[in-house]
């Protein structure tokens, strides 16, 4: 027996036990996740810095404060999330309990990503540990630093057997793909993806799938340029690029190219300075697999601002590039690194089109002034989310469902999202011995009588919903 497969095991022989179920179990495990968090925040920091770059306040803004909130929401809202959730009667089922009651879906396998090593990986969790499930933590080889430490220190706060953490490589991901789960939760690449869900397929597994694509940012001529361009260059260069909602690429008309090159040089100056090589909040690229990758992308293109390369520190300033088309090598693939096309179209049909020939990204960013022209992309166009006149933050929101759509991904969570992903929402239904009369509605013989009989309280039971609709738009 692997030892995967022996850690599969024992998190599904303490499931079945019934030690993740009582809601008190669950506050103390989120609550020991955020004494981890409080606790080793100088090893998270460190290894966070040693594999992507990141620096103290970067790790800080960009890794520990979502989880933070995510958990003491998660803590507050337990009893809430967790509770039956009582729906519609009809006439027939008028004085009997009908609800939904959200309960644990089992052993989820959580695959985490390497561009934000914590967040990506311990927010599924989060909802795990709140819904109720076991859950093995499989960290991404990647980012080694992070790993390790997850693997050390992480037992020395949750429950090891309920909630293990695996690391490796590619052959510890395959073994442990083979083993039967309840839930995979994925965050990555599309190509991985897609042998998640064949390997999720031999068990009839579902699956959540956070995947990227190239995210485009379209910029309205008639809007504030330099806003615009100010918050593109934030949501692009925040991790070096490293970002699966990072815009991708610009889309904007000919007229304002030059101008919107000029508005992101001058926002690369005031964010990084002259010498971004040199400034602490500016990261590296992950390895040098991946910035050979990066540069390889940048050819062809012509470089507007940035270009500078350093191999042996995974440097690679932050670049603009123009005389960019929709065939260019840079425009094959998601980047996912500090390299940002500017693309020229003729307008808004034009983007639109242009959207719409590709992927369907995680998010369209637009920027506009004009709420018609917001309307008509967020109306032509699908994409896991929409974000007007600003960049990323729509992360920041546990309210808003996150996740992508077709290539881009399946599946949401954050928040109250991730506890529903992770639960199997059952019907209940519990009736009493009475009221045979009633009942007898749908025995056999079934009569003409009967059938008009039961239509009858069927439609006026839809008839009071529609009644009751109306009073509360009144209200």
């Amino acid at each position: 027996m692997s030892r995967e497969e022996q850690v599969v095991q024992r998190a599904r022989t303490s499931f079945r036990a019934g030690r993740s179920r009582p809601l008190q179990h669950r506050r103390q495990q989120l609550k020991s996740l955020l004494s981890f968090l409080s606790e080793r925040r100088r090893d998270i920091i460190d290894s966070s810095r040693r594999d992507l770059g990141k620096s103290d306040n970067g790790t800080e803004l960009f890794e520990m404060l979502v989880l933070e909130v995510e958990i003491k929401l998660a803590i507050e809202k337990l009893a809430e999330w967790a509770a039956p959730r009582p729906v519609e009667k009809n006439l027939l089922t008028i004085s009997d309990q009908v609800y939904v009651q959200p309960e644990p879906l089992g052993v989820v396998l959580i695959i985490g990503a390497w561009n934000y090593p914590w967040a990506v990986t311990l927010l599924p969790l989060v909802g795990a540990i709140a819904a109720g499930n076991a859950a093995v933590v499989k960290p991404s080889e990647v980012s080694s630093h992070s790993a390790r430490v997850m693997e050390e220190l992480l037992p020395l706060y949750l429950d090891k057997d309920l909630y293990p953490v695996v690391t490796g490589g590619m052959s510890e991901t395959q073994e442990l793909l083979k083993q039967r789960f309840d839930h995979i939760f994925f965050t990555g690449g599309s190509a991985v993806g897609k042998v998640v869900m064949k390997a999720a397929a031999r068990h009839l597994t579902p699956v959540t799938l956070e995947l990227g694509g190239k995210s485009p940012a379209y910029i309205d001529k008639n809007c504030d340029i330099a806003v615009a361009c100010r918050r593109i260059t934030w949501g692009k260069f925040v991790n070096c690029g490293q970002t699966c909602i990072a815009p991708d690429y610009i889309l904007c008309e000919a007229s304002i190219q030059d101008r919107v090159l000029e508005e992101l040089k001058r926002s690369i100056k005031d964010f990084y300075t002259d010498d971004p090589k040199t400034f602490q909040d500016y990261g590296r690229i992950v390895n040098q697999r991946h910035f050979k990758r990066v540069l390889a992308l940048m050819e062809g293109g012509t470089v507007a601002v940035g270009g500078d390369a350093d191999e042996s520190q995974c440097y690679i300033a932050p670049t603009v590039l123009k005389d960019v088309t929709g065939d260019s090598d840079v425009m094959k693939e998601e980047i996912f690194g500090p390299v940002l096309p500017v693309v020229s179209v003729s307008g808004v049909d034009e983007a639109i089109d242009f959207i719409n020939e590709r992927e369907k990204p995680l998010v369209i960013y637009v920027f506009s002034s004009d709420g018609k022209l917001i309307g008509r992309v967020k109306a032509e166009t699908s994409s896991g989310s929409l974000l007007a006149n600003d960049c990323l933050v729509h992360f920041t929101i546990p309210a808003l469902p996150f996740g992508g759509v077709g290539n881009s991904g399946m599946g949401c969570y954050r928040g109250r999202h991730t506890f529903d992903r992770l639960s199997h929402l059952r019907s209940c239904l519990i009736k009493q011995l009475n009221l045979e009369a009633v009942n007898s509605l749908r025995y056999p013989p079934h009569t003409a009588g009967k059938l008009g009989w039961t239509r009858r309280l069927l439609l006026l039971q839809v008839k009071q919903v529609f009644l009751h609709v109306e009073r509360m738009k009144m209200n």
